[in-house]
């Protein structure tokens, strides 16, 4: 399949927009067995000065990826055991992100088996760390760009942009009151309890 590769200008400068913005795009990951990609159908907004996000006390060297500006895979380990794939989202300096959540497999679907065994199809990259899994992301590609083409990068197939729909972001207990997670509505490949995806 082909695939355009999304360009920096083309992303939203605002934390919030850019969330939205994704639904519908593609997530590429080129690996030694071939290539996956994946549409997204769920994201979460952690937009500046959000007590969720990791930016929210500053730069670290753990989170300098959420500060090289729009467009960079940042990727971490949440309870030691699941890797999480963000995109920065503002202006260099300027420290937010966004979750990606939930994919559609669309290519490398037997791939993904492989790296995820024998489950439900609608299960293979359904949620952030099913997802990280599925496409072998972790900590190596932290700060990749992902408005370049190489191991990870940001697709878009011309698709019109889905009904989205939005709710509370998941798992959370600070800032948990605020609507930034964003969802393709109907979508089978979104995570979280029913009564969020409405």
């Amino acid at each position: 399949m082909t695939y355009k590769r999304l360009a920096r200008t083309r992303l939203p400068s605002d934390t919030v927009t850019l969330a939205q913005s994704l639904i519908g795009k593609l997530v590429v990951r080129e690996t030694a067995d071939g290539t996956i990609a994946g549409r997204i159908v769920e994201t979460e907004a952690y937009p500046v000065g959000d007590p969720a996000g990791h930016a929210y006390r500053g730069m670290t060297a753990r989170n300098r990826t959420l500060f090289l500006g729009p467009g960079y895979a940042y990727v971490y380990l949440v309870y030691g055991t699941s890797y999480m794939l963000n995109v920065s989202s503002e202006a260099a300096g300027v420290g937010a992100g966004v979750l990606i959540r939930a994919l559609e497999p669309i290519e490398g679907v037997s791939i993904v088996e492989q790296r995820r065994g024998p489950v439900d199809p609608r299960q293979l990259t359904r949620g952030p760390g099913r997802l990280a899994v599925a496409l072998d992301i972790d900590r190596r590609l932290d700060g990749v760009d992902l408005c370049r083409k190489g191991p990870l990068w940001l697709a878009s197939d011309d698709q019109p942009q889905p009904d989205i729909g939005k709710s509370v972001r998941i798992g959370l207990t600070r800032g948990a009151e605020f609507k930034l997670r964003f969802y393709v509505r109907g979508s089978p490949f979104v995570s979280g309890p029913s009564a969020l995806n409405r």
